[in-house]
């Protein structure tokens, strides 16, 4: 365990830089403000599934916002494959708690609603969409809307229409906290088996130490309000990694130092 930001192997594979980053909200009253992040550092490696965990109102889901483009720092910098982060792009791929999918349409259009809102639909786009379909096994469900699948099938239409868009970085949000016990291990189980054969850089935001030990690669604990890194664990665990290794005597280990730390005092 370290209490500093895991420096990256190699500084010409990281894809990801948060420099000095710091967010405020307005409170209720004139004067009263809320600070999410103070000069928040990280660094985020190409190909790496990074997991952040901290306490509610830490400033994780404000990260991912201001990497996704849908708000602006304060103070400091935020880029991505050494570009300024300016606003959302589809080389940025956002999936959320819940899956935001249009309920009048099908899941093959709800695939293809990024290609279609650039104009960029054709045959090639198509057999692609067919494709993801089937990586994600929906494609007996192409032609059903969203209220005809179950939770499960949502999250990985979901999936399926950011992958179209062939991000760079895939930035989630708790994605599987609102799933039940047996949905969720299923997730768990496709993003593992997804994240190893594309080996796409992924920030996912969880509550959860032992869903962090098994899905990624590097876990980055958060101090509470204002948001600093208090702890960075690798995770060393050997891939591909199956649930089973959830029994193992190194996962046991390290999801205890992970929960010491998440547990630990602010300061």
């Amino acid at each position: 365990m370290s209490t500093a930001p895991a420096p990256a192997r190699d500084r010409t594979d990281v894809l990801v830089s948060v420099r000095g980053v710091s967010k405020r909200f307005a409170g209720r009253g004139r004067r009263q403000t809320r600070t999410a992040l103070d000069g928040f550092d990280l660094e985020v490696r190409e190909g790496e599934f990074l997991c952040l965990l901290g306490p509610s109102g830490c400033g994780k889901s404000t990260l991912l916002d201001m990497l996704a483009g849908f708000s602006r720092p304060d103070a400091g910098q935020l880029t991505v494959d050494g570009s300024p982060v300016v606003g959302p792009g589809p080389e940025r791929g956002v999936l959320f708690q819940t899956p935001h999918l249009f309920p009048w349409l099908t899941t093959r259009d709800n695939v293809l609603y990024g290609p279609r809102a650039r104009h960029q639909v054709d045959a090639e786009v198509r057999r692609r969409a067919d494709e993801l379909l089937a990586t994600v096994g929906l494609e007996g469900a192409a032609d059903a809307y969203p209220h005809e699948l179950s939770g499960g099938m949502r999250h990985r239409a979901a999936f399926a229409r950011v992958l179209i868009n062939r991000p760079r970085l895939l930035l989630m949000d708790e994605p599987f906290g609102a799933l039940d016990a047996i949905t969720r291990v299923a997730m768990q189980r496709f993003l593992l088996h997804l994240w190893e054969r594309d080996r796409i850089t992924i920030v996912f935001v969880t509550h959860d130490v032992e869903e962090a030990v098994l899905l990624g690669d590097r876990i980055c604990v958060m101090t509470g309000s204002p948001g600093r890194l208090r702890a960075t664990f690798e995770v060393d665990l050997p891939r591909p990694r199956e649930l089973d290794v959830v029994d193992t005597l190194e996962f046991v280990r390290l999801k205890r130092q992970v929960r010491e730390a998440l547990e630990g005092p602010a300061s």
